[in-house]
Order: C-alpha cells, then structure tokens, then sequence
C-alpha cells in the first residue's frame, strides 16, 4: 500500500490496518447510529479508502455502499467488499434519500467544498437518517497531517500549528482543515437537521500500545478518562451526529 502515501498531504492515509483504536470508534458508530444500523438499513461510507470500514459495517447490514476520489484505493477496497464507485463527496452519485446512515470518516477536512460535502450528505438522507462525522479538532495540540515548509512536504505530527491564526495555520497546513466546533457545525447551519450529539475524541495510541504495551495502555485508559471531563476539548477528532428532519 505503498500509494497510500504518496497523496497523504491532500487526502491523508486511510485506515489500513484494523485495531483497537478502529474497533473502538466502530462501537461510537454504532452507539450513536442506533436502529439506523440494522440488517434492513442502508450504509454509505463517504470517502472509504481502501474499505476497512466498509467491511466492519457489513457486519450489521449487508446494504454498505462506498465511494472515494482515489481510483487506487477503490481497486483495492473491491478486493474486501462491494458497492464500491470512485467518485467525490460534493456530488454523490445517488438520488435523494437513499440512506438510513452515512460514515464521514476523517474525510471532509481534504474536500475542496466542505459546505457542498455536507449539504449532499443530507441530500442522500432518508428523512430521520442520521450522519456521523469524525473530522480534526484544531484544539488538538497537534496537525496530524504534517506541514509543508518552503514549498516541501513535511509528513508526521506537528506540534501547535493549528493554534496559530489563520494566515499562518492555513500557510503551514493549506492541504488540510482542522475544525473548531462553530465552525463545524455551521456547515450544516440553514440544512433539514438537527444536532444529535457532539463531542470529542482522544486518538487510540495503537502504535504506542504496540511498542510499548504498559505505558501505552495507561496513556489510552487517561486518555478515554479524559473523554469525560471538559478536558475532552483537546481531543483529536470531533464526533459530530446530525439527523435529517423528517417533513
């Protein structure tokens, strides 16, 4: 999967691999998803990478769709699960209403129009559908996108870029979003939903549980603590649940 990498300032690195961290964030999705996550109820994985997340869902239902703008990472999805278009997320290739659940999965921050992203994943919701939104928080310490410097490509974790005004942030980081909660919720601002439930979410420290089980795992059980004071600001990613309004 050597590709994966090759675009990762503009579309970041899919899920490759599946762990504690993906399996914890499976069971927000389906916690949150609630009976809209059902053998009879149809999936949409918007901007799957290569499938793992596809192929988690087809453990509840059997209706799981995806799409994503790489052609490359689609081809290799089709090797774990179907359903599968390259296409991208500001014009979805389904008619109205379509879906009872939509995974936005740490894709809307490399769109081009995050606006037009969110408005047609509303299109594409059955009224009482419901999309979940895992996207960075630019109260995260750090841009896990890496940065650019003098005209190179810096990948990796940043230290305190997405602190930085605008005019800095955006010249440091221009290939990637990070979002604060106005301004993520206000995309679906004037749309037919309503806010579920919005939170934060502390990274799963897979590769430092991996190298290091003891203090990895005493990071990861602080770190999910953290979730539930007012600490959990700082999280790496937003969980953002909208439900589309039914007429």
């Amino acid at each position: 999967m050597a590709e994966a990498y090759t675009k990762a300032d503009e579309r970041g690195v899919p899920s490759l691999v599946w762990r504690a961290g993906q399996e914890r964030r499976l069971k927000m999705i389906q916690a949150t998803a609630e009976d809209r996550l059902a053998p009879d109820k149809k999936v949409l994985v918007n901007g799957c990478g290569v499938g793992m997340y596809n192929r988690a869902l087809l453990g509840f239902t059997p209706h799981v769709y995806g799409l994503d703008i790489e052609a490359e990472r689609v081809r290799e999805a089709a090797r774990r699960v179907p359903n599968l278009l390259v296409a991208i997320g500001e014009r979805l290739p389904y008619a109205d209403e379509q879906f009872d659940l939509i995974l936005s999965h740490e894709v809307i921050e490399h769109v081009q129009d995050d606006a037009r992203y969110a408005a047609e994943m509303v299109r594409v919701l059955k009224p009482g559908g419901r999309a979940i939104i895992f996207c960075p928080n630019r109260l995260y310490p750090f841009e896990t996108h890496g940065h650019y410097w003098r005209g190179k490509y810096y990948f990796g974790n940043t230290p305190l870029i997405n602190y930085l005004p605008n005019i800095w942030r955006n010249k440091l980081a221009p290939h990637v979003r990070a979002y604060t909660t106005s301004g993520l919720q206000s995309l679906f601002s004037g749309l037919p939903v309503k806010i579920v439930s919005h939170t934060q979410i502390y990274p799963g420290y897979d590769n430092i549980v991996y190298r290091w089980p003891g203090p990895g795992n005493l990071l990861r059980r602080a770190a999910c603590a953290l979730e539930r004071t007012p600490l959990r600001v700082f999280g790496i990613s937003h969980l953002l649940v909208v439900e589309k309004s039914i007429a």
